[in-house]
């Protein structure tokens, strides 16, 4: 699984995060490489693993590229995001890193893996405008519910 570690307003993970990790589940977190250009890759996260600043001060593990997962190899993602809708269409910072990261999902057909969004349920909003190259979450997690995409079931 891959969290994120929250900045601004997105819902904070850490608790999460920190149950994951006392359960001995494989734990990743987002880095920006050099190597993936635009795009967000995965670093596997232990307790006590350092933590450094990337170009736009969000802290990530700081790993070789040869320790990196692939997208394509994770199970479930938990996605930051700033404002969703119900069909659990996203805003994230104004990057897109996520969505070119898992483009590839809607070019291709793929479900893996599940993306589900944390959010405070007043991020909520009527609709958020979708793009071609936008990626829809699977789901959001609110502290009111949860919210899925039509005809996406999260087992």
């Amino acid at each position: 699984m891959a969290l994120y570690l929250a900045c601004d307003h997105e819902l904070d993970p850490l608790a999460l995060l920190s149950q994951a990790l006392e359960m001995g589940k494989r734990v990743y977190l987002p880095v920006l490489s050099a190597h993936r250009p635009g795009k967000v890759s995965f670093a596997p996260f232990r307790a006590g693993d350092g933590l450094l600043p990337n170009r736009w001060g969000i802290l990530e593990p700081d790993q070789l590229i040869s320790r990196l997962a692939q997208p394509l190899s994770l199970d479930l993602v938990f996605v930051p995001l700033v404002g969703f809708d119900a069909d659990c269409n996203r805003m994230g910072m104004g990057k897109g890193y996520y969505d070119r990261t898992f483009a590839y999902r809607q070019r291709l057909g793929f479900q893996r893996p599940r993306l589900v969004g944390l959010a405070y349920e007043n991020q909520k909003v009527d609709r958020i405008p979708v793009s071609d190259w936008d990626v829809p979450l699977d789901a959001v997690i609110t502290e009111s519910g949860i919210y899925q995409r039509s005809g996406c079931l999260l087992v």
